[in-house]
């Protein structure tokens, strides 16, 4: 098979079209026609002959494609197309190892506002299960953390739980485990910062706790924290939070009061999160991303990233590495 030519993403999508879609496109104006952009990522690994099979894929499945733009040589390439973006999904999610896909309507597709999950997305832990090790009670907390992550459990009655079993902990091992465990995840830093230099509004929303929530969400970068407060007496846990506790629905209803009072439609928003207390939020976002997710999350997201960090929804958005701001 002979590998079509990828251009430069400064080529226009028209442009990039197949002589038999241009046409029909200007034809169309004013009667439905959708251009959507299909996004092949894979960092420092992506091919010209990955995007030919892409094209074929996208060919066979009836989606008329264009012809592949790259946003960064290797990297990340986009494939605009004009019919079914359902079926472009399933035709190019799995093709290749290591790539992952996101397509999306091409028009609005840069975001202004991020609400995000903490744990597991923006920093590589969970931090109520890392506490509990400071308590000797790491596996027996972990199989629930999991288990509310995976939609088995409801998650305000696991929380309360879980944090009941660390009842008596020394406070001191908060500060601990921050120092100690923590990590952010990487490409956490680039999309918060360059979303924000760029004029969006950006959210932590955590079913965590905010003495690792706040100072996590500073070093990166966020607009706001909002997470869950441990109580303390005595220089100890008392084994409960402060109510309400965040959850499921504070996610939803922190992405809506903030859509609303930005004035932004749908189309302008981003979630991310990896477990089931992320599925609200992420199912009313303009580009809902299960990240490295649960298997229910993942099944229900508009868009997946399995294989690259979360640099991914920069390439996603149409931003380039050169216009990162990584610190």
């Amino acid at each position: 098979m002979m590998t079509p030519p990828v251009r430069s993403a400064s080529a226009s999508a028209s442009d990039d079209l197949p002589l038999a879609v241009g046409p029909a496109m200007s034809a169309s104006v004013g009667r439905e026609c959708r251009l959507f952009t299909a996004t092949l990522i894979a960092a420092g690994r992506l091919s010209p002959q990955t995007l030919t099979d892409a094209v074929a894929r996208l060919t066979d499945a009836g989606c008329a494609p264009g012809t592949p733009e790259w946003l960064d040589e290797g990297d990340a390439a986009d494939i605009a197309i004009t019919a079914d973006p359902a079926a472009a999904r399933t035709a190019l999610e799995g093709a290749a190892d290591g790539v992952d896909v996101v397509v999306q309507p091409a028009a609005g597709r840069e975001k202004r506002l991020l609400v995000a999950d903490m744990d597991s997305t923006m920093i590589t832990v969970e931090c109520i299960d890392e506490l509990a090790d400071y308590a000797g009670l790491k596996p027996q907390i972990a199989e629930i953390t999991e288990a509310a992550m995976r939609g088995e459990l409801d998650f305000a009655a696991a929380l309360d739980a879980r944090v009941a079993l660390l009842r008596g902990l020394d406070a001191s091992a908060i500060d601990r485990c921050r120092a100690e465990r923590v990590r952010r995840m990487p490409g956490a830093v680039a999309l918060v910062r360059t979303m924000r230099a760029r004029g969006a509004t950006t959210i932590l929303v955590s079913g965590g706790f905010t003495a690792f929530a706040e100072p996590v969400g500073a070093e990166i970068g966020f607009d706001r924290v909002i997470a869950n407060k441990l109580l303390v007496a005595e220089g100890a846990l008392t084994g409960k939070v402060a109510t309400p506790i965040v959850d499921s629905g504070t996610k939803e209803r922190t992405l809506r009061e903030a859509r609303a009072a930005m004035d932004l439609p749908e189309a302008a928003t981003l979630a991310v999160g990896d477990g089931a207390n992320d599925l609200a939020m992420i199912g009313i976002a303009g580009l809902g991303v299960a990240y490295r997710a649960k298997p229910i999350v993942a099944a229900a997201a508009a868009a997946r990233i399995d294989h690259n960090d979360l640099t991914a929804l920069l390439w996603a958005q149409g931003i380039r590495r050169r216009d990162w701001i990584t610190a």
